[in-house]
C-alpha cells in the first residue's frame, strides 16, 4: 500500500505541475526580474519588497507550526515543524538585506503591506486551519520551485546590477538552494495523506491558487514600474 501510495503521488505531482505550467512560466519570466536586471526598480521598491517578505516569511513560520500541530504524528509532523524552522532561518537573513536597504526591524513590521502581495501567505494561513496534508505539500511542491528560481534570480541582479554583497542576498540565496531531500520528504508526506483519504482534487485546487497567488505577488511588486 505504501508503494503505491508513491506511486500516486508522483503521478499527482507531474500531473499538477503541468496543469500549472503557464503560471509558473509566468512567474520566471516575470518583468518585474526584467526591470532589476536593468536596474530599473528604484530602492523604495526594494525596501517594499523586504518589507511584504517580512510579513509573509513570519506568517508562513506560524503557519506551519500550525500544521505541524494539527498533524503531529507520522511523516508530517516533523516536516511541518522543520519548515517552520526554515522560515525562522530566513527571517535572520532577510536581516542582511533590509540591513542593506537602511532598514531596522521596526521599519520592516511598519511597511504598508500591499493586498496583493499578501495574498499568497493568506491562503498559506488558510490552508493551515482547512487543509489537508495532500494540500499544503502538494502546492508547496509546484510552487516552490518557481519561488526558488526567481529567488535565484533576484539574488544575482542585485549582485550584477546594484552592487549588493553577499549578507544582502543571502535571504534570496537560501530560498534557490533547498535542501536536497525536501522534495523526497515532502513526496513521503503526500503519500501519506492521499493514503489517509485526502482528496487529489482538493490538492489540485490547492495548487491552482497558491501558484496564482505567488504571480500576484510579483505582480504587486511591479506595480507603476
Amino acid at each position: 500500500m505504501e508503494d503505491q501510495s508513491g506511486s500516486i503521488a508522483h503521478e499527482l505531482v507531474a500531473r499538477t505541475r503541468r496543469e500549472v505550467a503557464e503560471t509558473a512560466d509566468a512567474i520566471r519570466s516575470h518583468r518585474f526580474l526584467t526591470h532589476l536586471r536593468a536596474r530599473d526598480v528604484p530602492r523604495e521598491r526594494l525596501r517594499a519588497l523586504a518589507g511584504e517578505q517580512y510579513a509573509i516569511v513570519s506568517s508562513d513560520r506560524r503557519s506551519f507550526a500550525q500544521l505541524a500541530a494539527r498533524f503531529p504524528s507520522g511523516l508530517g509532523g516533523e516536516f511541518f515543524l522543520d519548515l517552520a524552522g526554515s522560515e525562522g532561518l530566513a527571517l535572520d537573513k532577510l536581516r542582511g538585506l533590509a540591513g542593506w536597504l537602511g532598514l531596522t526591524d521596526d521599519d520592516l513590521r511598519a511597511h504598508e503591506l500591499h493586498p496583493g502581495a499578501q495574498a499568497y501567505p493568506a491562503f498559506v494561513a488558510w490552508l493551515a486551519l482547512n487543509g489537508s496534508r495532500a494540500e499544503v505539500v502538494l502546492a508547496f511542491l509546484a510552487n516552490l520551485a518557481a519561488w526558488g528560481e526567481n529567488c535565484g534570480q533576484v539574488a544575482a541582479a542585485l549582485r550584477e546590477a546594484y552592487g549588493a554583497g553577499d549578507d544582502a542576498v543571502a535571504f534570496f540565496e537560501f530560498f534557490a538552494n533547498p535542501p536536497e531531500d525536501f522534495e523526497s520528504r515532502a513526496l513521503d508526506v503526500l503519500g501519506e495523506g492521499l493514503a489517509a483519504g485526502d482528496s487529489p482534487m482538493l490538492a489540485r485546487r490547492a495548487t491552482r491558487l497558491l501558484q496564482a497567488y505567488e504571480l500576484s505577488f510579483w505582480d504587486a511588486l511591479s506595480e507603476g514600474l
